[in-house]
């Protein structure tokens, strides 16, 4: 049995390392479509169609339950999917929805209306694309009131990280930062809203100073799928675990073991 995990690229390997080790007696297959990466800077129908056929080819291999280990496909295509593709018997979830509970102090299911909470200005690091979706606003005013959100669409940064470039990365990071910082100069919270980003989390950390507390997703995500599995056994699927590419093998498993730093070998989808 396996759950699926899909990413435009490797960006996803920090959830899949989050999720392995939270739930280590459940298996994984995970797609990289890195021969379209990166879906930032795509039209949001190229990230939608791009999305479907990588979340179809796991379907096909066994998963009933997908996770969009990947901002911009979660962002420019998740509901999208949900409300007219997903087929009967399987589910597709998001990246989105666990940061944004934990940022709220919110539990899973909760669908009370919105409150304030205590975090008012907060800063959003993510792809471009995902940015124009403006998703992560949506979402959070579903669950809070009176939050100020100042997005910053972070040009090149994963490019670089699927490039194995971090000096290139961080110099870009910083950048981004210092823009973002021109616009909202005391930003309580960063959410880091790319699965790449957290390769560079330090950087960001670094750049913004130790009184922005910065909101990660891979660990909330485990936790997310962990309660979701508890409650949902049957949605672990049939199909093996594995790690899929659409790229060239070699290079991703190279690519993957030096980002993980644990032998990764990739096999054509």
């Amino acid at each position: 049995m396996a759950v699926g995990i899909f990413d435009s690229g490797l960006g996803g390997l920090t959830i899949l390392d989050a999720v392995q080790a939270r739930l280590p007696d459940v298996e994984f297959a995970y797609l990289a479509d890195s021969a379209n990466a990166p879906y930032g800077v795509r039209s949001a129908d190229d990230i939608y169609d791009l999305t479907c056929a990588a979340t179809q080819r796991l379907f096909d291999a066994g998963c009933d339950l997908v996770v969009l280990a990947c901002n911009t496909a979660s962002a420019a295509a998740l509901r999208r999917m949900q409300e007219g593709w997903v087929p009967e018997g399987k589910r597709v979830l998001g990246v989105f929805v666990p940061l944004i509970e934990a940022m709220t102090e919110r539990q899973w299911g909760d669908n009370s209306p919105p409150r304030e909470v205590a975090l008012k200005h907060v800063a959003l690091f993510a792809t471009p694309a995902t940015v124009a979706t403006r998703a992560f606003q949506r979402e959070l005013a579903f669950r809070a009131i009176g939050v100020d959100v100042e997005a910053q669409a972070c040009g090149g940064v994963v490019d670089a990280i699927e490039d194995g470039d971090f000096i290139l990365a961080e110099a870009l990071v910083r950048s981004h930062v210092d823009a973002l910082k021109r616009k909202m100069p005391e930003p309580q919270a960063a959410i880091l809203g790319c699965t790449h980003y957290p390769l560079m989390q330090d950087a960001f950390r670094d750049a913004l100073g130790a009184d922005v507390k910065v909101f990660s997703q891979a660990d909330l995500v485990a936790e997310s799928l962990a309660d979701y599995l508890q409650r949902h056994p049957k949605m672990s699927g049939t199909g093996q675990g594995g790690f899929l590419t659409t790229g060239d093998p070699a290079r991703v498993s190279t690519r993957a073991t030096q980002f993980l730093r644990r032998p990764m070998s990739f096999t054509a989808a």
